[in-house]
């Protein structure tokens, strides 16, 4: 595979499933798998960085507004609606930064080589999703004890083969919250994560540009970028619509032809 497909199909998958509740880690793996790599997709670190500084870009694009709003209201220390989600947004990053922290080495090593932990954790992913749309629309806000638990669901997320936005939207419908302020909360509080991370690669020098041309870095930064503005705004719809079943059944399908690839492989 060529360097420049290898990017876009980088891209594109980031830019689809960091958005969609399929599970991006997930797919990257699978990715690495198909494609017969002898290490992981994620071992080229200076690409996963990119897509993902690409996905949260198209964030910032997408709910620019908001966030104009939010650093508005912070830089004039007011006290508001956007002040409020901008408190819940950090405290929903306790959780993840806690696991993180303390194991996510851990988790790699569980799921080095074991791609049937990737298809189990898809399904559990579709199970999650399948129940969802049973659920009412609901009308709370977000507060700061609804915000430390969707903070835990997202925490679980660091999981390979677990939705991060299937994860949050569906513990914030769980909780009550309505479906156009979950879906907007479950994408704004994964921007200072995303952001956190690229900043420690940074400064651990992970990211290294040396040997790699300008074209393949171009591809995977634009194609995650733009492929995520179209899939972040097909979420909200979807959200907003209660279509979470089809994902359900597309994550329980590859999860189990995973698991049986895996068996039979």
């Amino acid at each position: 595979m060529t360097d420049l497909l290898r990017s876009l199909i980088l891209g594109v998958i980031q830019g689809l499933t960091e958005f969609l509740p399929v599970s991006s880690s997930g797919h990257l793996e699978i990715l690495n798998q198909l494609i017969g790599s002898s290490e992981s997709v994620d071992s080229d670190l200076t690409m996963v960085i990119l897509v993902h500084f690409g996905t949260a870009l198209s964030i910032l694009y997408v709910y620019r507004k908001d966030i104009q709003n939010i650093i508005y209201d912070l830089v004039r220390l007011r006290w508001s609606s956007e002040t409020r989600i901008a408190i819940e947004i950090l405290i929903s990053m306790v959780p993840a930064v806690i696991i993180g922290l303390l194991f996510e080495e851990k988790i790699e090593q569980i799921f080095e080589g074991g791609i049937w932990m990737v298809g189990i954790s898809l399904v559990f992913t579709g199970i999650i999703l399948w129940i969802t749309p049973h659920i009412e629309d609901g009308q709370s806000t977000i507060g700061w004890k609804r915000a430390v638990l969707i903070g835990v669901a997202q925490a679980i997320a660091i999981m390979p083969g677990i939705s991060r936005s299937g994860m949050t939207i569906a513990a914030a419908l769980m909780l009550g919250v309505g479906k156009k302020s979950a879906a907007r909360f479950s994408f704004l509080m994964v921007l200072p994560v995303i952001i956190g991370k690229i900043l420690l690669d940074l400064i651990s020098g992970d990211f290294d540009t040396t040997g790699t041309s300008a074209l393949p870095i171009s591809i995977a930064l634009i194609s995650s970028f733009l492929v995520g503005i179209i899939a972040c705004k097909w979420m909200i719809q979807i959200v907003q619509k209660f279509k979470l079943k089809y994902f359900a059944w597309y994550c329980i399908s590859v999860g189990l032809i995973t698991i049986i690839c895996y068996a039979y492989g």
